[in-house]
């Protein structure tokens, strides 16, 4: 009884310890692309398999500077999990330093920014159920946004909140 005790003990920490550098590992994965700096560049890491893989793509749009001079990089993410290849994207938020400030968490990964131009975030109309002539212009030159609204058709669209985790 005594080995299935430690060996229950053993994978248990073994399974625990798996999870807890993945957290580490996506901080980790951020930091390499922020340091890279490559604008449009998109980098996947891990292999999304159908039986347990995850996959994380990152996307460094560039960087915008406040009139108060503060420094925001914007990254968009998009992470890959689950037997039916579900998706979790996010716009993430650095400072200058590439230190973690927040998100927005973002319904489907055709609502992400396209690109950053002249200190605005801009999102353009991809989904096929929104118009594909309107395009949303989130300017971050006064700071960051608590929450904005990206448009999809006439009126309609998505509020997005700005989450510090």
């Amino acid at each position: 009884m005594k080995t299935f005790s430690t060996t229950f003990l053993i994978l248990t920490f073994t399974i625990a310890f798996s999870y807890a550098s993945g957290q580490v590992n996506d901080q980790n994965i951020r930091q390499i692309v922020l340091q890279k700096s490559i604008v449009d560049s998109t980098f996947i890491f891990g292999k999304w398999i159908e039986k347990d893989g995850t996959e994380t793509h990152l996307k460094y749009l560039g960087q915008v500077t406040s009139k108060h001079g503060q420094t925001f990089k914007i990254i968009n993410s998009m992470w890959f999990w689950g037997l039916s290849h579900r998706a979790t994207s996010r716009i993430l938020i650095f400072n200058g330093n590439n230190q973690y400030l927040g998100n927005y968490y973002v319904t489907v990964t055709s609502d992400l920014p396209t690109k950053i131009k002249n200190g605005n975030l801009i999102f353009k109309n991809a989904d096929e159920d929104c118009d594909k002539k309107l395009t949303t212009v989130i300017n971050l030159k006064n700071g960051l946004p608590k929450h904005f609204f990206r448009k999809c058709k006439g009126k309609y669209g998505d509020i997005y909140n700005f989450e510090t985790e």
